[in-house]
């Protein structure tokens, strides 16, 4: 059905993939309000962070962007703009929507010294490929095993604090929150998980 291991050459060979559908730009309170009503309407939504990467020992940064995938559209949330709206906070701590990452724990954990929560209903993806013995992780290697592409990652250390993020950085981050939410489907179609 699907590899349980993958290696860089083999994902070299892929072709490139990337979200194509609507990215919707969170920037204020009042959109952050509207937007989290919205997707706590999901049982599933894909979820991942970007942090303006810091080049220099003791430079520290918090997270700068938010991603969140519904099967509609990508919200890309501007925290350090919009701040961290009780119902976001609602729907961070609720086990009714389930949210579908990568390497959760430290994103969760930096949300958390910048706005308190309970992190509840978040599925870490890395933890359940060794349930269903694959052996690679991350998003890179999951893609290219399950959604049978590879994801460029050359925005990952671009400044995600500028005042207007590029359209190849709202793809990429849009496509990192996406691609977890289709793997997570394909393994309930394939049902490996419950």
């Amino acid at each position: 059905m699907f590899p349980k291991s993958i290696t860089k050459e083999e994902i070299n060979q892929l072709p490139i993939g990337h979200y194509e559908g609507e990215i919707v730009m969170v920037e204020t309170a009042d959109a952050l309000a509207e937007a989290s009503k919205e997707l706590m309407e999901f049982p599933y939504l894909g979820f991942d962070t970007e942090t303006r990467p810091a080049f220099r020992k003791g430079d520290y940064y918090p997270i700068s962007l938010i991603q969140i995938a519904s099967p509609e559209k990508v919200y890309l949330v501007r925290n350090q703009l919009s701040g961290f709206h009780p119902l976001l906070n609602r729907l961070f701590s609720s086990d009714r929507t389930l949210k579908i990452g990568v390497g959760l724990h430290d994103e969760l954990k930096e949300l958390n010294k910048m706005y308190a929560f309970r992190p509840q209903g978040f599925v870490d993806l890395n933890k359940l490929m060794g349930e269903i013995g694959v052996q690679n992780i991350g998003v890179r290697n999951m893609a290219a095993i399950f959604l049978n592409f590879r994801i460029s990652k050359g925005q990952q250390t671009t400044n995600w604090e500028r005042e207007e993020l590029t359209d190849k950085q709202k793809i990429y981050a849009a496509t990192d929150a996406w691609v977890c939410l289709e793997i997570y489907q394909k393994l309930k179609n394939w049902a490996l998980i419950d």
